[in-house]
């Protein structure tokens, strides 16, 4: 897997099409979660490529919300971005809002893994430290649980997620959370030279 968009390519097409710090700042976060899995799970040489895709995985959903994964190929046909790309990028909304399956572990991976950083996230900001580096397994289960909390991330792609990585759920906790821990402070520093 090659990426044909450079990660300053990459960001600078997030920033064009969204500009809410929120968006911005879950593009990173899946990025900074799927450059941790791609060296956890022995892709280190496709790093980019997994980081990349999470980057780029909501560009079309600030300013095509009803068009989510459907907006997406041409935005990113337009930046040169190779369908392989496209695929991986678009297959996280597969059952949601398309019908490309996740196949290749990585496109897996997101597909669980970015629901999960919008809960975690949310979890984190009610902690006093506002951090996932003191989030522990246990706050993440008792946030799951509570189907009132951050509504807006599914419980059931999670749980779908989980299952076709062969994971139970406390397995994906802990990884999305040390993946989360390993770039919070790298996403801060990059949030605040944007200004955002």
């Amino acid at each position: 897997m090659k990426s044909r968009i450079s990660r300053e390519e990459a960001l600078a097409l997030l920033q064009k099409y969204n500009k809410e710090a929120f968006h911005i700042q879950h593009g990173l976060t899946v990025e900074g979660t799927m450059r941790w899995y791609a060296k956890e799970s022995g892709y280190g040489e496709e790093e980019d490529y997994w980081g990349i895709v999470g980057l780029l995985h909501d560009i079309d959903f600030e300013l095509y919300p009803e068009e989510h994964c459907i907006k997406a190929p041409e935005l990113l046909r337009e930046a040169g971005v190779g369908e392989d790309m496209i695929y991986s990028i678009c297959s996280h909304g597969y059952g949601i809002c398309c019908d490309l399956e996740p196949k290749h572990e990585m496109e897996k991976i997101l597909f669980a893994a970015d629901e999960l950083t919008g809960l975690i996230c949310a979890a984190a900001l009610m902690r006093p430290s506002k951090s996932v580096m003191d989030m522990e397994v246990s706050s993440v289960k008792k946030k799951f649980k509570d189907k009132r909390f951050a509504a807006g991330c599914s419980r059931d792609v999670i749980r779908q997620g989980a299952e076709r990585l062969g994971w139970d759920l406390n397995e994906l906790f802990e990884k999305t959370i040390f993946a989360m821990r390993s770039c919070e402070s790298q996403i801060r520093d990059e949030m605040e030279k944007m200004g955002l």
